[in-house]
């Protein structure tokens, strides 16, 4: 059983950043490679306001000095507590836990400021769970899935579908992971530099392409570093509707070929950094490389938020906002 000092760690940390962490899958990985037992809980009913929607997810792994590392976040500090309470109980003894805060809970201590309630199920997850060897796969693969649990028995489906259902009696839920959200950024001046940094802290896949650029890698952390040309690139990699490509080497004869190769195979997002003045010119080089009207049309020249400013850091943060827009395009990210 984990001690009231580590749960209280965890509900009232001084820098609670494992609230950064969306996606479940990279600790579940990490737990499972430890051999370590984890404890899932999902948010599968919200009523009211609440910071996240159904579908958020939060992992509590038993480490082997007898802590528990939480990754994820439900409510800003309000329940998480809590619920590592229940998952050191589901870690313990193996049954599924129903948690309900806000109004109706049996925890009236328990109080959430947006006045909303949440339906939470926690869940233990073996660290030799097959269905947790699917899920990877599939993610490493780039394939959606869907996870299937009643609290004792789980599955994967190589599907696609709604988020996230539920079924009430007797208790089901399904949920969909996505392939992990790419960012794939050319380029290497500061202003390429920053939209990758960016992405990575956003959590994205961030890939930095540099044709010929330095044998050194670069100075914050990256899911990968290619010193190729972007088509080349690109068509190592392969693109999806779960990668964005940002052309931003200023040079047309990388960029241009980027993009249209990013834009042919379907990516969520698309943009070449530029000046308005040479959009015509652009456009006009693209119908040459035989780009037809219909692919063009999701092409971003120029891209960013008008007023921000003109720093690397400024544009790139426009640009990742209009990123995360292109990706959330059901409004279904919890």
């Amino acid at each position: 059983m984990v001690g009231a000092d580590i749960i209280g760690e965890i509900a009232n940390a001084d820098w609670p950043l494992f609230g950064w962490i969306d996606d479940i899958r990279a600790p579940l990985a990490a737990a499972r490679a430890a051999g370590q037992p984890c404890a899932l809980a999902t948010l599968h009913r919200v009523e009211g306001s609440a910071p996240r929607g159904p579908g958020a997810q939060m992992l509590f792994t038993a480490l082997a000095d007898g802590s528990i590392e939480a990754s994820g976040y439900f409510s800003g500090d309000c329940i998480e507590g809590d619920v590592a309470h229940h998952a050191a109980q589901v870690l313990a003894d193996g049954r599924p836990r129903q948690l309900h805060y806000g109004q109706g809970s049996p925890w009236i201590d328990i109080r959430l400021r947006c006045g909303g309630a949440l339906y939470v199920m926690v869940e233990r997850v073996p660290a030799d769970c097959p269905a947790v060897a699917d899920l990877l796969r599939h993610a490493a693969a780039r394939r959606p899935c869907r996870w299937h649990s009643d609290g004792t028995t789980r599955r994967v489906t190589g599907d696609d579908g709604p988020l996230l259902e539920t079924t009430a009696e007797p208790f089901s839920l399904t949920r969909r992971f996505d392939p992990p959200r790419r960012l794939i950024v050319s380029g290497g001046d500061p202003g390429a530099l920053a939209a990758a940094q960016l992405g990575a802290l956003a959590r994205f896949e961030t890939v930095l392409v540099r044709p010929d650029g330095p044998a050194s890698p670069p100075p914050f952390p990256l899911a990968r570093y290619i010193r190729a040309r972007p088509t080349d690139a690109v068509a190592e990699l392969g693109i999806d509707r779960w990668t964005a490509y940002l052309g931003a080497t200023h040079e047309d004869h990388h960029d241009l070929g980027g993009c249209l190769s990013a834009l042919r195979g379907g990516a969520a997002w698309v943009g070449m950094i530029g000046a308005k003045s040479r959009t015509e010119g652009r456009m006009a080089a693209l119908r040459a490389l035989g780009a037809s009207e219909d692919e063009l049309a999701p092409l971003h020249l120029s891209p960013g938020v008008i007023g921000l400013g003109k720093s690397p850091f400024e544009v790139a943060t426009g640009i990742i906002a209009q990123i995360m827009q292109a990706m959330n395009p059901a409004a279904e990210r919890a």
